[in-house]
């Protein structure tokens, strides 16, 4: 069975530990090779889908690209403390039209 990650600064993500998620904070002044590199590693073993905050989604762009055509991990940006920039959802909008061909919140209002 699949695990599920969530990373992200700590005070965006403790509150998944209660839920049995695994959590892996990051610190987001630190050095993002390293979380990069944390990223790759929890990529590697057995989690199917890894949640990341969109703040530190922006900050790891080219590497979380490098998942974007595989099956697993399944990587779900998610809005922190500081509030929701829209990429989670552009990024299932985007999923979404690739899977159905067309743009489902289009209104032809």
């Amino acid at each position: 069975m699949y695990k599920i990650a969530v990373m992200g600064d700590y005070d965006s993500i403790y509150g998944f530990a209660a839920l049995g998620l695994t959590t892996f904070p990051v610190d987001m002044d630190g050095d993002m090779e390293e979380a990069a590199k944390e990223l790759r590693t929890i990529a590697a073993s057995d989690y199917g889908v890894i949640y990341i905050t969109e703040a530190l989604a922006a900050k790891l762009k080219k590497e979380i690209d490098r998942y974007a055509d595989q099956l697993l991990p399944a990587i779900i940006l998610i809005p922190g403390v500081s509030g929701n920039t829209g990429a989670g959802v552009s990024q299932v909008k985007k999923s979404v039209e690739q899977a159905v061909g067309s743009d489902i919140l289009f209104s032809s209002d």
